[in-house]
């Protein structure tokens, strides 16, 4: 009888230890964390992140490049002296402009005024357009009609052409005053984009729940409203980064942008010397190309990963 009884015991803990254990609740994955998950495994976002990360190491420490001051002039080195592509990262590597400047020296230290041209330029947009499009697509009605028909009027402005006009009227063309003309007339795309997000996003569930409940304005759009609609709004800003920094050599290029070193002034005092001397605006051209493109395909990887129809 004792021995049956701790067959029995035994057979009950024999099933105990093999009853499966309870699944073990998944955790939520949320739309920043499904885009991480797949820009870690894109190329194009590996590559554009890699080169703006080598730009903006050009940007805060020059040094850490090149030695060489970009105001030094030597006229003794001149720019029909060949390039000594043999003396690499050293001042003479890609040659002298007609001032005895070292081009790759102006080159490296030239990253910085475009890129905080185009990261300050991207961020007052991105500020101001997106709250002109929350404030416009939360509230609608005769709100959204004024500011709708104030974003056409900059809307129907000739960006390089308003912008040439505003810096034409500054005799010191600083850092602020160059973002400063640039951002007035580049919000407007950032205020159509964020408002359509806003007006999908009032509509949802958790949105009119908040209002039951009596929430606040404020907290709705802060809360609610501003995280699940900004995500266009990034897309955009990370594109146009790189449209503003073209945009500025531009205006470098035709004499109405930064005083100072950078890549549009470069490129412009080259083409005085282009029949002889290509290389003077050769890399600086070719860093701008760069820089361009790399905040470009990073916006289109983080677009792809954000949106839902591309997976």
């Amino acid at each position: 009888m004792p021995e049956l009884t701790k067959t029995a015991d035994d057979a009950v803990v024999a099933t105990a230890s093999h009853v499966p254990d309870k699944p073990k609740p998944e955790k939520t994955r949320s739309l920043w964390g499904d885009a991480w998950r797949d820009l870690r495994t894109n190329w194009v976002f590996i590559v554009s992140a890699a080169l703006i990360l080598i730009l903006l190491l050009m940007a805060a420490f020059p040094g850490l490049f090149t030695d060489a001051d970009p105001n030094d002039k030597d006229l003794a080195n001149h720019y029909l002296q060949q390039p000594n592509y043999g003396h690499l990262f050293a001042a003479d590597w890609l040659g002298y402009d007609a001032q005895g400047r070292s081009v790759y020296a102006r080159t490296i230290h030239g990253t910085r005024a475009s890129l905080l041209v185009g990261a300050g330029t991207a961020l007052v947009v991105t500020v101001f357009g997106g709250l002109i499009g929350m404030l416009a697509g939360y509230f609608g009605g005769w709100l959204d009609a004024v500011l709708s028909r104030i974003t056409d009027m900059f809307f129907g402005i000739p960006f390089l052409l308003g912008a040439m006009v505003m810096l034409n009227s500054f005799t010191d063309r600083s850092l602020p005053v160059v973002i400063g003309a640039l951002a007035f007339l580049g919000w407007t795309q950032t205020a159509r984009v964020m408002r359509g997000s806003v007006i999908t996003v009032k509509q949802a569930d958790y949105v009119q729940a908040a209002k039951a409940l009596g929430a606040g304005t404020s907290r709705i759009l802060l809360r609610h409203v501003l995280p699940n609609a900004v995500a266009p709004v990034i897309v955009v800003a990370t594109i146009s980064l790189g449209v503003y920094i073209g945009a500025e050599a531009t205006l470098s290029f035709l004499g109405l942008g930064l005083d100072g070193v950078s890549w549009g002034n470069d490129i412009s005092d080259g083409g005085n010397q282009i029949r002889v001397a290509r290389y003077i605006m050769l890399y600086p051209s070719i860093m701008l190309s760069i820089t361009v493109l790399a905040f470009i395909m990073l916006g289109e990887a983080v677009r792809n990963a954000l949106d839902p129809k591309m997976r």
